[in-house]
């Protein structure tokens, strides 16, 4: 089976992302979304990220012929930076306006948006309930040779396998935030996941410009989330527990290691209903008095402001200025 239409179930952070790099690569794609209140939330988004892809192919050509190109140029969206060129980065990015107006729709009946579809990535919030739930909507309209991934970036396919309807063609397929520059797709199978659609999945995410990552078992986290959260988790416990305030641990995280960006602005580009999420599954979370669970109403402060982070204007900084 190839895969030519993609389905992403969830209009988030790398919801869309994922539908943009797609619709980039000229597969037939649908954000299914819940609501024409999630179209609405939705809609601005993939206007955001399409237009930061072609920026970041603007600035690409002035890079072609530079020893700093091959460090900084956008990985995922020019396969061969050796042979790039001015002329053929005009040509992606004409190729990349004609693609998002024509390819990518958004839809909001789940039958009309699975039905013919061979690839479902399921990109929805990490709670498990609101999973199980989409899952069992979607399972008797997922076509019978559809392969369904989960985008989940901390929890098992294992968990959620039963209720798809289709295990052995289920499996995790998770990708990092600025899909287009930073193109991993971390490939994970669980104990009943057939070879072939794994398989498939791998040669469908080099078809869209990532480097696949095969995990060979199992992992909570994948690989990249294993190292991640650990990180994102310290600094939002030195924070939670008034050792110092959020703008001197991203410094000193700065300073130190030479990153460009600190923990807290990697949580705003992620997004605080993320980490929150993330949070309340730690079993610690149900101790009122445990650090965590400190955390988690600081968390549910500031996105009850609608302090969400970058996409929401603010977060741990402002961005609307």
């Amino acid at each position: 089976m190839s895969i030519t239409k993609v389905v992403v179930a969830g209009g988030g952070v790398l919801g869309t992302q994922i539908a943009l790099m797609n619709a980039y690569y000229g597969f037939d794609t649908t954000i299914w979304l819940r609501s024409e209140a999630s179209v609405g939330r939705t809609q601005p988004k993939v206007e955001r990220y399409s237009s930061l892809m072609i920026a970041d192919l603007e600035k690409a050509k002035a890079l072609v012929g530079s020893p700093m190109g091959a460090y900084v140029y956008p990985r995922g969206l020019i396969r061969d930076w050796k042979s790039a060129t001015a002329e053929s980065i005009d040509a992606l990015i004409a190729a990349a306006k004609k693609n998002f107006a024509e390819k990518l729709h958004l839809e909001t009946d789940m039958a009309k948006a699975l039905a013919g579809a061979d690839l479902i990535i399921e990109s929805m919030s990490e709670d498990p309930k609101a999973k199980i739930g989409v899952y069992t909507a979607m399972k008797d309209l997922i076509p019978a040779d559809a392969i369904l991934c989960t985008n989940s970036s901390t929890m098992l396919p294992s968990t959620f396998a039963e209720y798809t309807g289709c295990p052995e063609r289920y499996l995790s397929l998770h990708f990092a935030n600025t899909i287009w520059k930073n193109n991993t797709a971390e490939v994970m199978g669980h104990p009943g996941t057939a070879k072939e659609p794994y398989d498939q999945v791998v040669a469908y995410a080099a078809q869209i410009g990532m480097v696949p990552l095969q995990l060979h078992k199992e992992q909570p986290g994948y690989i990249l989330n294993s190292m991640l959260v650990p990180f994102l988790d310290a600094a939002e416990k030195l924070w939670a527990n008034e050792v110092a305030d959020v703008e001197t641990i991203d410094l000193t995280w700065r300073l130190a290691t030479g990153a460009p960006v600190g923990p807290f602005q990697i949580l705003d580009i992620v997004g605080l209903e993320t980490a929150y999420n993330i949070s309340l599954m730690k079993p610690e979370a149900k101790d009122p008095n445990s650090i965590t669970s400190k955390l988690i109403c600081m968390l549910k402060e500031k996105i009850d402001r609608g302090e969400t982070g970058v996409n929401a204007g603010k977060g741990f900084y402002d961005y609307s200025k």
